[in-house]
C-alpha cells in the first residue's frame, strides 16, 4: 500500500506549503478503514478530522426512523469533519466508510489550531467546503428529479473519481442506504446498467466497463459537481494513476 501510506495522496495535504506541513506532518496517524466502519454518528462531537487516501467515505443524513440517504462522498480529494472548523463541533450527519481503504486522521484541536492561523490551509478548506456544498445541493435536486439509473450513475462516477481502479466492493444494502431506496430497486437499476454493458454487476461488487457510457447516461449532475471542483481547486486537481 505504498500510496495508501503516503500522507500527500490527498490532494488537501499535498497541496500545504512546507512550514505548514512541518507543523501537522508528525500529528497524522494512518489509520485503516474497513467497509461500514462509522467515523462519527449524527450529533457527537468530532474528536477527529480524517484525510482519506485509498477509502471513500459517505455522509449520510439519519431520519427518525432509522432511513438515510446519502448527501455527500469524499475520498483522497478531501477531508471528512468539516463542521470542526466550521464552527459547529458537530453535525446531524453520519459518516460511514463507503469503500474500503486507508486515511489519515488528526486531532480536532490540531487542525482547529491550524485553522485559526488563518493561513494557507484555511482557505483551501474554505473552498474545499464550498465544492463539497455544491455536491451535497447537486445530491438533494438528483434525488428529487431524477431516475435512478440516472443517480446511480451519478454515484458511480463520484465514486471513480475518488478511487484508484475501477471497481467498487460493497454491499448492495450499503448502495440502497446511500441512495435512499429499496434493495430491489438497487439491483434493478444496476441490471439495467450491466444490459447496457456499462458495469459488471456481481454481489457485493461493481466493475465499471465503460465509463465514457455511464457520463453518457448520467444527469447534468455528475458534471456540474466536477466543474465545481474543478474550479475551487484547480491546484490540487490529480490525474489519477
Amino acid at each position: 500500500m505504498p500510496h495508501a501510506s503516503n500522507p500527500k495522496t490527498n490532494d488537501i495535504i499535498a497541496a500545504l506549503p512546507e512550514y505548514e506541513w512541518a507543523r501537522l506532518k508528525d500529528n497524522l496517524e494512518l489509520i485503516e478503514l474497513p467497509l461500514g466502519k462509522v467515523l462519527y454518528e449524527s450529533g457527537a462531537t468530532l474528536t477527529h478530522v480524517y484525510f482519506p487516501t485509498t477509502a471513500i467515505v459517505s455522509l449520510l443524513y439519519v431520519m427518525e426512523d432509522g432511513d438515510s440517504a446519502e448527501i455527500a462522498v469524499v475520498g483522497s480529494e478531501g477531508i471528512v469533519g468539516i463542521a470542526l472548523f466550521m464552527g459547529g463541533e458537530s453535525t446531524p450527519s453520519r459518516a460511514v466508510v463507503q469503500s474500503a481503504g486507508w486515511a489519515f486522521r488528526l486531532k480536532s484541536q490540531l487542525l482547529k489550531n491550524e485553522f485559526n492561523r488563518s493561513g494557507f490551509l484555511m482557505h483551501l478548506l474554505l473552498r474545499y467546503t464550498q465544492a463539497l456544498i455544491t455536491q451535497m445541493s447537486q445530491t438533494a435536486v438528483c434525488n428529487r428529479h431524477h431516475s435512478l439509473d440516472q443517480q446511480l450513475c451519478r454515484w458511480l462516477l463520484l465514486s471513480l473519481d475518488r478511487l484508484m481502479g475501477d471497481e467498487l466492493v460493497m454491499t448492495q444494502e450499503l448502495i440502497a442506504n446511500m441512495l435512499g431506496v429499496r434493495r430491489e430497486g438497487v439491483t434493478e437499476a444496476a441490471l439495467n446498467l450491466q444490459k447496457a454493458g456499462l458495469i459488471r454487476y456481481a454481489r457485493g461488487h461493481i466493475k465499471v466497463l465503460n465509463r465514457a457510457g455511464l457520463e453518457a447516461r448520467t444527469c447534468e449532475c455528475y458534471a456540474v459537481v466536477k466543474k465545481e471542483y474543478d474550479r475551487l481547486l484547480p491546484k490540487i486537481t490529480r490525474e489519477k494513476p
